[in-house]
């Protein structure tokens, strides 16, 4: 079977021969990866997609490739410190597992800080042909083959806040919400322009969404959230099935967001990712909601992957099959990158048990 033919029952609620698979990496796990599978040639790796050269995610056998658009592009650049299209500032913060040393990105600077810097600020340009070539490629060499992923997640909430400051932001939400709209339109106009590009390009789904979601709780109230994200995210899902009503979106937020996930469906999600289990139950999301919507995820990456074993990966991903996947519905994958902690041994058994493992019946 196809990998895009895998996926395309899968959404469609039926039994495919297995579950379809999506990992991402850390460029860090990426090179040991691309180590232990004896790769050679460009090891240009990003995890959303953009530069990525799919040797990896092809060598896997996994059903989808990513080609991001947006500022997320903006992470894990080489650079130790760098200031990014957007304005906003970013440093490198090394850290340290058994299995070497890596870096991520932290935000340093916030370019609409002072809300004076709004009047003068220009966005980057969200209709330079240059930011799709990529996808040009991807929909050329691998669309007949593959399920092809338009990303353009940190759509209006993180992008919004990285230019301005996420406590800042905040505080606008509650005292000044007209300047909250206007600093939210920018990253929300660019993301829809990038969005209905690549609807148009022919992209099989758009991956859109925020982190809105803490370990427990909603990171921003449900109230702000339907009176700031909610209604934007309606029109972008609206303006993307007006170009192709089959397109499917996908919505990533980390955390427990049950309270909106209703909402969610209301507004024309298909796809909820990554169903964090530390936050969410997946069993109780699927009887809940499997009946409106698909999911994209759900396998620990905070404590299985890293902490567990071979034998607990294993059992997580036949867990998920047997509940989550429950009539179909599911992509298996890890809920975040794959981290530089995460022993390959366990990596593996994940890979193994989702490629073997026959999609249940019924």
């Amino acid at each position: 079977m196809k990998p895009r033919d895998r996926v395309l029952m899968a959404l469609h609620h039926e039994a495919p021969d297995r579950c379809p698979m999506q990992i991402s990496f850390t460029p860090e796990f990426a090179a040991r990866l691309r180590a232990d599978l004896q790769l050679r040639g460009r090891a240009v790796h990003n995890p959303h997609g953009g530069g990525n050269t799919y040797a990896l995610e092809r060598a896997l056998g996994q059903d989808m490739l990513l080609t991001s658009v947006g500022w997320a592009n903006s992470y894990y650049q080489p650079a130790a410190a760098y200031v990014d299209e957007w304005g906003i500032g970013w440093r490198a913060q090394t850290y340290t597992t058994p299995f070497g040393e890596g870096s991520y990105t932290e935000i340093t600077g916030h370019p609409l800080a002072d809300p004076a810097a709004l009047e003068t600020y220009q966005p980057p340009d969200p209709t330079r042909p240059a930011l799709y070539a990529e996808a040009e490629r991807v929909l050329r060499d691998f669309k007949d083959e593959y399920w092809i992923v338009g990303v353009v997640v940190t759509t209006i909430f993180e992008t919004a806040w990285a230019l301005r400051g996420l406590e800042q932001m905040l505080i606008d939400f509650a005292l000044d919400p007209d300047l909250a709209d206007r600093i939210l339109d920018i990253p929300y106009r660019y993301h829809l322009a990038a969005a209905k590009t690549l609807a148009a390009m022919g992209v099989d789904m758009i991956w859109t969404g925020d982190d809105v979601g803490a370990q427990q709780a909603m990171l921003i109230s449900p109230q702000h959230w339907r009176r700031f994200l909610k209604p934007r995210m309606a029109n972008f899902i609206a303006e993307l099935k007006a170009i192709n009503p089959a397109v499917k979106v996908a919505y990533h937020s980390d955390g427990n967001i049950l309270a909106i996930i209703p909402e969610l469906i209301e507004i024309g999600v298909d796809v909820l990712n990554p169903i964090q289990p530390a936050s969410m139950s997946p069993a109780a999301i699927k009887r809940a909601f499997g009946d409106r919507l698909c999911f994209w995820g759900s396998i620990d990456e905070q404590h299985t992957l890293p902490w567990g074993t071979p034998e607990t990966v294993r059992a997580e991903v036949i867990e998920r099959l047997h509940t989550l996947g429950q009539g179909g519905g599911l992509i298996l994958g890890p809920t975040h990158h794959v981290q530089l902690d995460t022993p390959l041994e366990n990596f593996w058994a994940m890979v193994h048990a989702i490629a073997e493992t026959p999609y249940p019946a019924g």
